[in-house]
């Protein structure tokens, strides 16, 4: 997969978000010297191909209330994982999740699920619920909560070669 000048102008342009006005594609085209339909297309084209994954709405869960959050951390079977992870990921208190490599025999987690809540009581109820999904398929579990955002933003390219 690779991009042109004009894709990778497009990623630069939309990485931290979309223009909040009513026609928010239509002012990234005209930003880049694009028709909106050619942007669009472009944009399709990058996630038909995979160079870009999703174009979604990110809320701030923090500004939503979501003030406790932990990566709950699970030693699923390997057998399992590849039918339990997809239903973790999709519990709607789980932002992101995904499956990483064991380190023993320090570490025997291999799923990782990122849980919000609007305190730790609230997380740990939704760790629960996690637990209950996961049944004797889990051999072990822990949670690392957050004490400060340090990063909140993905990869970012530059607009420009270099």
């Amino acid at each position: 997969m690779s991009i042109d000048a004009t894709d990778r102008q497009i990623i630069a342009a939309t990485q931290a978000g979309l223009p909040l006005v009513p026609q928010p594609y239509a002012a990234v085209a005209q930003e880049l010297g694009l028709g909106e339909s050619e942007l669009c297309d472009r944009l399709r084209a990058m996630q038909k191909s995979g160079v870009i994954r999703r174009i979604a709405v990110a809320p701030n869960h923090y500004a939503l209330g979501m003030l406790a959050n932990g990566m709950s951390v699970w030693d699923i079977e390997d057998e399992r994982i590849a039918d339990l992870g997809p239903q973790v990921g999709a519990l709607e208190f789980v932002s992101h999740s995904y499956e990483r490599p064991r380190a023993l025999p320090d570490w025997p987690y291999n799923l990782f699920a990122m849980v919000h809540g609007s305190d730790r009581d609230e997380v740990e109820a939704k760790r629960q619920e996690v637990a209950t999904l996961l049944g004797a398929a889990c051999r072990g579990s822990d949670i690392l909560y957050s004490t400060r955002i340090l990063k909140k933003t993905g990869l970012r390219l530059r607009s420009k070669e270099g």
